[in-house]
Formats: C-alpha cells, sequence, structure tokens
C-alpha cells in the first residue's frame, strides 16, 4: 500500500493529477519521486515503474561490492606483473594463537619462524633411521593430520573462502593437541597452505572466495608430541571442466605410482623418473624447484625427493626411512616463479598446477602410507574424490 505525502503531481505519463502517494519500495531504495494520484495510476505505471525498482538493487549491490573489494581486495603490491587471473585479497588476518599447553616446535616463537634445529643439519645427506618409538610417533601424528585434512575438504565449496578453511585447520589442530606446522615457519602466517588454479604451492589463506570451476590444494602439516605429520591433496570446487579432471588424476596417479616403487634399496632419484614418465605421458609437465622431503622431529630434512627425471637425489631406501612424496604437476611449463609475499609460488604461464603428498614409511618389504585414511585403503578413497 503506497504511503500519503505531500501534494505532487502524478508521474504517471498523460497524467497531471495532484498526488499524494509515493511507492513505498522506492522510500525503502532511496528512489526520489515516485508519487502518484491514486491505486490505479500506480498499477497502471507497473510494468515500467517496477525497472526503476531493478536498477537501483543493481547499483545498491554494485556499491556494495566496491566497497567491499575497496576495504578487502586491496592489492598489496601495485605494478606486480600477475602471471595468471588469480589475486590476493588482503588485508591478511593476525596470525592465530595456539593454546600455551600444546607443545610448540623450535620455530614457534623465533622472530624469523627459523628453526635452529633444521639449520644446524643444514647441507647434510644422512638420512636418519627412525627407531621403533620414533616410527610409533610418527604413525600418531600422521594420523592426527589426516583427521585434519579431512576437516578441511568438508569445507571445500563454492563461496567458502580460504581464510575459513584455514581457521578449520586451525581449530582442528589445537583441539587435536597439535601445533599447526606452517605456522610461523619462516615466518609464514597461516596454519596451512591453500594453493588455487595456477598456484603451485604454499599458497596464503586469505579471503577470496572460492569459484565455481576452481581446483585447489590444502596441504596440512601437524606437529604433535615431537613429531610432524605431512600430507595434501587436490580439490574440485563445483563443476570443473575436463582439462581440470585430467589434471589432478594424473597428478595423484604420479604420486601413486612413485609410491609403488619405495621399498628398501631403492635410489630416491628414481622416484622422478617414475613421475616425469607418467606427466609427460599424459601432455603434462613436472615442478622442478620444490620436492619431497624426510620428515621426523623436523618439519624438513633429508632425503630431499625432487619428482622430476635424471635428478641427482643422494641416498637409497632404507627400513626405517620416513620422507614425503608430493609431485606438483602443471598444465603448461614447469617454470615458476614467487609472489612478493616470499611464499606463493606460481605458475610462470598462468596454467593451472595440482598436487598430491604421502607421508612413508620403509619397511624391510615395501613402504608403509602413514597418512593413509584408516577406513580404506587410501587409494580408492583419493579416487572417489575425483
Amino acid at each position: 500500500m503506497a504511503a500519503v505525502v505531500a501534494t505532487r503531481a502524478c508521474e504517471t505519463e498523460g497524467c497531471s493529477k495532484e498526488a499524494k502517494l509515493q511507492c513505498p519500495t522506492c522510500i525503502k531504495l532511496g528512489i526520489q519521486g515516485s508519487y502518484f494520484c491514486s491505486q490505479e495510476c500506480f498499477k497502471g505505471s507497473w510494468g515500467t515503474h517496477k525497472l526503476l525498482h531493478k536498477k537501483a538493487k543493481e547499483d545498491k549491490k554494485d556499491e556494495e561490492k566496491n566497497c567491499m573489494e575497496k576495504e578487502v581486495n586491496t592489492d598489496p603490491w601495485p605494478g606486480y606483473k600477475y602471471s595468471g587471473k588469480l589475486r590476493p585479497h588482503y588485508p591478511l588476518t593476525p596470525m592465530r594463537p595456539v593454546p600455551g599447553h600444546i607443545q610448540r616446535p623450535d620455530y614457534a616463537d623465533h622472530p624469523l619462524g627459523m628453526s635452529e634445529t633444521e639449520q644446524t643439519l643444514k647441507g647434510t645427506s644422512q638420512i636418519k633411521i627412525l627407531s621403533p618409538e620414533e616410527t610409533e610417533g610418527m604413525r600418531i601424528v600422521s594420523k592426527l593430520a589426516r583427521e585434519v585434512l579431512d576437516i578441511a575438504a568438508m569445507m571445500v565449496k563454492v563461496g567458502v573462502t580460504t581464510e575459513e578453511i584455514d581457521h578449520a585447520v586451525h581449530v582442528a589442530c589445537t583441539a587435536r593437541n597439535c601445533y599447526p606446522s606452517p605456522l610461523n615457519y619462516y615466518n609464514f602466517p597461516k596454519s596451512c597452505c591453500t594453493s588455487v588454479n595456477e598456484v603451485i604451492c604454499h599458497g596464503i589463506p586469505d579471503r577470496r572466495t572460492l569459484q565455481e570451476g576452481d581446483i585447489l590444494n590444502v596441504d596440512i602439516t601437524v606437529f604433535h608430541n615431537g613429531y610432524h605429520g605431512d600430507l595434501n591433496e587436490t580439490f574440485f570446487v563445483g563443476e570443473v571442466d575436463e582439462g581440470a579432471k585430467r589434471l589432478v588424476q594424473t597428478t595423484y596417479e604420479c604420486l601413486m605410482q612413485a609410491i609403488d616403487a619405495v621399498k628398501p634399496g631403492v635410489r630416491y632419484r628414481e622416484l622422478g623418473n617414475i613421475i616425469q614418465k607418467h606427466a609427460q605421458a599424459n601432455g603434462f609437465s613436472v615442478v622442478r624447484s620444490y620436492c619431497g622431503h624426510g620428515i621426523h622431529k623436523l618439519f624438513h630434512t633429508a632425503p630431499n625427493v625432487p619428482h622430476y627425471a635424471k635428478n641427482k637425489a643422494v641416498g637409497v631406501m632404507k627400513p626405517g626411512h620416513v620422507f614425503t612424496i608430493e609431485p606438483m604437476i602443471c598444465e603448461g611449463g614447469w617454470q615458476d616463479e614467487t609472489w612478493p609475499d616470499g611464499w606463493t609460488a606460481v605458475t610462470r604461464d598462468g596454467k593451472r598446477s595440482a598436487q598430491f603428498e604421502h607421508t612413508l614409511l620403509v619397511t624391510e618389504t615395501g613402504c608403509e602410507i602413514l597418512t593413509r585414511r584408516l577406513d580404506e585403503n587410501g587409494r580408492a578413497h583419493f579416487l572417489s574424490q575425483m
């Protein structure tokens, strides 16, 4: 019902009668004018008048979007030439606190996030053989890391921000008396890495919402009772194109074919030959700047595990070795560059990249996938997501 107002001329075309009614929707939307002499004139003009409402609503939505972008999506590096379409959504939220009762790695409170233990062993190629007690510690932490990643996986959907996923990861870690290993590691500001589309690895969670057709890698590492457990997966956001499906499927297959080769006596350099052969057979390339690594009481240590062919990795697998394999496979070239944040690694050609990772224990006869899902055999569950 229109509201009664001071006398005006009716705005209906062809009518100049005295008008004392105004459209209530126009009042709410802040549209000036919209005066009518009667309900009949108002209804008779509705076909054209309602277009004013539509335009005002669209203008308001655009204004709100612009305000939000000015507040949230401030480009922190004016003039930087991005390789692809992805942009950071700043400002970042502050680094989240970890309750004091949770055991912390040595870098957690270092002003530069530096692990002095890792620095002491930097450059060594000696691979630690874990004792039965240490192996059990790795089983426990790897199980906890798997639980946290599965919680993150349930968050992946259109409209969710990577910051929201990071928050859920942080809460899941602390609820399990775990420290989120990435937090303050060489000053990394978040509790997990979220790498979207052309981001190869080390993407920093921010306020960008996930879009239909994105691919998203979530990389989880947790620290519990003195040990780190590390794994990651790449997820589809809504419906994705066939190219994304092929890339992600091939990346998973690269990981699993490499795992199938793990057993005592195998050279670490051989894994890259297996991975690159399968990637190239499917028309993809293998990132060279980042590799798998030894992991236990240290986040990153010997051995280095390159994923490309003809590498010069040092070492032979022995029972008690624990390490990760985490191939990063690209649609285009393998060359990478890093955003000015010092962390976010992207493909130089702006094309998509995918990754999968497990933490593995070399056994007497093969290997144990420490970060597998305990309710299934790991591989079948991975494939069910694709």
